[in-house]
């Protein structure tokens, strides 16, 4: 047997291996992840590696070959988890060892570190002193000033001095080769500001918080390590249940990772954990540089952090003794990479948890399918949560507004009247409303009246989005045009945008309400770094009266004078290609729903729909989960969709449409010559190959080959089949093959 080891996996390029034979008596200890001693270079110097790979064919001139010396006692650490993970991502998720290292090893670039310098006076007050008059004397002026400042003090800050007393090196070296000052510098990890001070307080918990709390701690303290899922309604203290778990979890020496589904929650999430954990908390986000994130994960390896707050990327953190994963909103889709590895957070923080034996605790108001299913069977234990947190806070009244109505009665705007209404109303009483759209932009197509053709990207198979400033954009590949004066195919000068998207609310709101205040939040204005936390913060403070916001404004936040939300298009969700758009669509509404009436004034929810008996919309109306649990089910049922089903999707993706068509036919062909071997298998539905959603991205076509069957298993066996077989391929070099388990 040999092991593929890498030596310094800080390195950018992890996938710089090198073979060892692996002595007869240590292959039963040799494995993924394991921390070896190896002769390294012509000197045969011993060095520490990791094992990231084992197979039983020798990659070159076996005479060459090295053998592993030994294996580093008490090798497990951190590190040797997260390779361990990455060979199993590698297996389950089907990518190369290569992109799932580079996924699970964040500290792998180095990046320079942040200095804080000082000049240190090394002469006595009264040497000081007198240096500084022999200095006047020879009109050392840039000499003198440093010395007076430092008469009284025995230190300055190197910047601060340099900068403002005009010194420059030439003044500082023969000081310092002098024996008058010396310079000394301190290494210092960039810690993303995150709140007002530390001022710990534990919040008094209800009797049902408490209950969930006092259980989790018993069967923690059992020695019981298991997933749990919490369904609590929107505003009924989840948050606070969370740090007591992570409280007690602390006390026992162990560590704690927070995932959280986007950066817009950071802000306020982060704000309430510092205040009751202080420094122990630190967060990474993806809007932070290299340098910050590259801090942080080192502050967690070497235990100055115990807790770790941020998307995705954070279930990664290289603690040595991790206790606890929570996933709060673990419905959301950010929890799925959309890169290969095609990993879901769930399931590899379950993976994790089980390998430091730790525990793994879900949230979430409007839980996936997937994970309410397990619970429901058992395999996660199930705490509900079923009134708001705060006694004097009650759930916010929701009325569904047919639009069809609206339009029967004459009115072609986007507000209905009784929104319209309810806007007035709160603007005359200063309280605060949030308007949601499921979309960014102002408009969003531009089509010709003429000859109905659409404007498209040139390179990519969608629709360019009108921007503010008459600019057309592509979402895909980033694609920007000036919107033409005439149609491109039919020279017409009827040519105009179609749709509404938040910028075009944001302009119809300030017409509509010219004196009120309003701010707008989606990708383009929150693009910059803190763009999220500053339009949050001016909300908070009372410094607008409306927010007007895709999906990022309706997830987590809490605002207490908000006492309207408007849903401004609830069905446009429904109508998207994907078997989950009616739970993605009670999700969005339910959360939507949960953001008015937090504080002690009651709420009111619009939800403005041209569909309002499909039972998304009913359901999220009347707050009812169990109900649209049931109804959804039967659908996914009757269809073999995820959870009754598993689902493989295999991608593939080719510049020549030519190859991609046969690399496709060829899969297909793979797929049914290996259920000839798989008796098992027999059940397996295979759908396609098709079109994807869209086809041509970035002069990129793709195609998509769907596989159906009840055990997980039998999909894992074929798409292991068709990534081997594919790799022998003639089009292997001109198609990219990604798998996904939906």
């Amino acid at each position: 047997m040999y092991a593929s080891i890498i030596i310094d996996i800080s390195h950018e390029k992890v996938d710089k291996t090198f073979q060892y034979r692996i002595p007869k008596e240590l292959e039963d200890q040799v494995k993924v992840g394991t921390q070896v001693q190896i002769p390294f270079g012509t000197g045969n110097h011993i060095r520490k590696g990791y094992v990231v790979g084992l197979s039983g064919t020798a990659e070159f001139d076996i005479g060459r070959i090295k053998d592993i010396a030994g294996i580093v006692a008490h090798s497990i650490t951190a590190e040797s988890r997260l390779i361990q993970a990455a060979w199993w991502m590698k297996e389950r998720y089907g990518s190369t060892m290569n992109q799932a290292l580079k996924t699970v090893l964040p500290v792998k670039q180095k990046v320079k570190q942040k200095e804080i310098r000082w000049i240190r006076r090394l002469l006595s007050e009264d040497e000081t002193k007198k240096a500084a008059e022999e200095a006047g004397k020879k009109h050392y002026q840039a000499r003198q000033r440093l010395l007076l400042a430092l008469c009284g003090r025995e230190e300055i800050p190197y910047e601060k001095a340099m900068t403002h007393m005009n010194l420059s090196a030439s003044t500082i070296k023969p000081m310092v080769e002098q024996g008058m000052i010396a310079l000394e510098s301190e290494t210092v990890f960039r810690n993303p500001a995150i709140g007002d001070g530390f001022h710990p307080r534990a919040v008094a918990l209800n009797e049902e918080q408490a209950g969930i709390a006092a259980d989790f701690a018993a069967r923690y303290d059992a020695g019981i390590r298991e997933t749990a899922l919490i369904h609590g309604i929107t505003g009924s203290g989840k948050t606070e249940v969370y740090m007591e778990m992570i409280s007690h979890v602390l006390e026992k020496g162990r560590q704690v990772i927070v995932l959280i589904p986007e950066i817009a929650l950071t802000y306020q999430t982060v704000l309430r954990f510092y205040r009751r954990f202080g420094k122990q908390v630190s967060v990474i986000n993806s809007r932070m540089s290299a340098g910050e994130r590259y801090d942080q994960f080192l502050r967690a390896k070497n235990g100055e952090v115990r807790v770790m707050i941020g998307p995705r990327s954070a279930l990664f953190t290289p603690f040595s003794s991790l206790g606890l994963i929570i996933i709060d909103e673990e419905h959301e889709t950010a929890y799925k990479s959309e890169i290969s590895p095609r990993y879901h957070a769930r399931e590899t923080a379950i993976y994790l948890a089980e390998a430091a034996e730790a525990s793994v605790v879900l949230g979430s108001a409007t839980p996936s399918l997937e994970a309410y299913s397990r619970a429901l069977k058992g395999e996660y234990r199930l705490y509900r949560l079923l009134k708001r947190a705060r006694p004097d806070s009650r759930i916010a009244r929701v009325q569904v507004i047919d639009l069809r109505e609206e339009l029967k009665n004459g009115n072609k705007s986007i507000f209905s009247r009784r929104l319209q209404r309810a806007m007035e109303e709160r603007l005359e009483k200063g309280e605060q409303t949030m308007l949601f759209m499921n979309r960014r932009g102002y408009a969003s197509f531009v089509s010709c009246r003429s000859c109905g053709e659409a404007v498209r990207c040139p390179h990519c198979d969608v629709t360019l989005t009108l921007h503010f400033g008459q600019k057309l954009v592509c979402h895909y590949c980033g694609y920007e045009t000036r919107l033409p004066e005439t149609c491109p195919s039919c020279r017409s000068p009827y040519i105009a945008g179609f749709g509404t998207g938040t910028q075009k609310i944001e302009e119809l709101t300030k017409k509509m309400f010219p004196a009120a205040r309003v701010l707008r939040m989606d990708m383009d204005t929150t693009s910059k770094k803190g763009g999220h936390e500053k339009i949050l913060t001016a909300f908070a403070q009372g410094q607008a009266d409306i927010l007007i916001g895709t999906q990022m404004i309706v997830k987590g936040h809490d605002f207490p004078k908000v006492t309207l939300a408007g849903v401004l298009a609830a069905d446009l969700s429904l109508y998207t290609s994907d078997f989950r758009c009616g739970e993605r669509t009670f999700q969005l509404l339910t959360q939507a729903a949960g953001r008015a009436g937090r504080g002690k004034l009651p709420g009111e929810v619009l939800i403005q729909t041209y569909n309002p008996e499909h039972y998304s919309i009913v359901c999220a109306a009347s707050q009812d989960y169990e109900s649209f649990y049931r109804q959804e089910m039967v659908y996914r049922e009757v269809l073999h969709y995820p959870p009754s089903w598993e689902l493989l999707a295999v991608m593939a993706s080719s510049a020549s449409e030519e190859e991609l068509a046969k690399a496709m036919e060829d899969l297909k062909r793979q797929v049914f010559k290996a259920l000839e071997g798989l008796p098992e298998g027999e059940n397996v539905q295979v759908i396609g190959p098709a079109q994807a959603t869209i086809y041509k991205v970035n002069d990129i076509y793709r195609k998509i080959l769907y596989l159906k069957h009840e055990n997980y298993d039998i999909l894992i066996k074929l798409k292991n089949h068709m990534d081997q077989e594919s790799r022998q391929a003639v089009w292997h070099h001109h198609v990219a093959i990604q798998f996904d388990l939906a």
